[in-house]
């Protein structure tokens, strides 16, 4: 085992890091031409037109890169969420399209999971010159921040215990393993995420819209999808998917029933770019379980809301059981089609030697600082 962590400490160092740093710098240059096109060349198909070769370029990229966390999660910011700004702004709609945006903002916007949150209007100030209480928003926002934090190192901590864990393996019960594994994945993206979102704010000096708003507290499908789980990428559907084929469907079947195929056709569309973001992790062809997966979770979401305009709220579960419900349809769903695709991809076993991997490379790098002489020290 030894050897293999030597190995994958090799491989990021002498090939990884130098694939991942020549892909970033390749997105960083065709968003300056993007930028600039956006200036120059007229919304619609010709900026589209213009916008073509480095949207089939940020589908490429991510092939450069082979390890689960650098490769994924630039599959993620480049291949996804890049590309359908990039299609949005094409037509002038999505944040890319506000003219106002600094070049460093559009960037960061262009490539990061990120949304800069509108700055509410400016405090009224007393003749005094000095507040005489707190704003409640401004209270809020210090307490929903400071609950963030919290949230954030238990998570951390829960995550690093589970990693721990997994060396006890052989000695637990192998669907216990596959729940932690779901926890551990919601765990990881989540604490990613939310560091990029904090070199973000501290480099654009603006405040960004949480990307996660504790999916675990869901009370329905609807409520875990649409207001919970990963907003970012719900903020992008909605615009480029949703919206767009409601209003096709509103002209064609009216607008009682415009809302299935809007809800279903956004649902293909995020199985769609799962199954791209996993062939990215494994490089195999894909099985349509994680479709499955995502066109079962859309019918249901349909039924639901459908269930809900009949009952016209007459009817509704208490709070802690719909919530729970909700916990286990995710979790079973999960681990019936979408946790063994991960596993098919050897996921977990590769994602543990990254992990392993990086603790002995900053563990080498530690020893080796301790044994560099002090300035201060005496010579003989």
């Amino acid at each position: 085992m030894e050897g293999e962590i030597k190995d994958v400490i090799k491989y990021w160092v002498e090939g990884e890091i130098s694939n991942f740093v020549e892909v970033w710098l390749s997105v960083y240059v065709s968003l300056c031409y993007c930028y600039l096109a956006g200036k120059i060349v007229q919304k619609g198909m010709p900026r589209f037109l213009a916008f073509l070769p480095i949207i089939c370029l940020f589908v490429y990229l991510p092939l450069k890169l082979h390890t689960l966390h650098l490769g994924v999660t630039t599959a993620f910011f480049v291949a996804w969420l890049s590309n359908f700004k990039l299609l949005m702004f094409a037509f002038h709609r999505g944040p890319l399209s506000d003219p106002s945006l600094s070049f460093p903002r559009f960037i960061a916007l262009a490539c990061l999971p990120i949304r800069i949150r509108q700055k509410p209007p400016p405090e009224e100030t007393p003749q005094n010159g000095h507040p005489e209480n707190t704003p409640p928003q401004k209270e809020s926002s210090k307490k929903k921040s400071h609950r963030s934090v919290v949230s954030y190192a238990t998570k951390g901590v829960l995550l690093a215990s589970m990693i721990k864990l997994y060396d006890y393996s052989d000695q637990i019960n192998p669907l216990i393993i596959w729940i932690l594994y779901c926890f551990h994945m919601y765990f990881a993206l989540e604490i990613i995420l939310a560091i990029v979102a904090t070199m973000a704010r501290v480099s654009l000096g603006a405040e960004l819209e949480p990307t996660f708003n504790e999916p675990l507290f869901s009370s329905s499908l609807q409520d875990f999808w649409g207001r919970r789980w990963n907003l970012m990428v719900t903020r992008i559907l909605r615009p480029s998917v949703y919206e767009p084929v409601h209003k096709l469907a509103e002209k064609l079947l009216g607008r009682e029933l415009a809302s299935v195929p809007a809800v279903l056709g956004t649902f293909v569309v995020s199985a769609l770019m799962h199954e791209l973001i996993f062939y990215y992790m494994g490089r195999a062809r894909p099985t349509g379980k994680l479709t499955g997966f995502f066109l079962l979770h859309g019918v249901c979401m349909v039924v639901e809301v459908a269930a809900k305009k009949a009952l016209k709220s007459r009817w509704r579960l208490p709070r802690f059981l719909s919530t729970a419900l909700v916990v286990v349809f995710v979790m079973v769903t999960g681990l019936w089609l979408f946790l063994p695709e991960m596993l098919r991809n050897n996921a977990d076993v590769r994602a543990l030697k990254e992990y392993a991997a990086i603790g002995a490379f900053v563990r080498d790098v530690g020893r080796a600082l301790a044994f560099v002489p002090s300035g201060n020290a005496t010579s003989a």
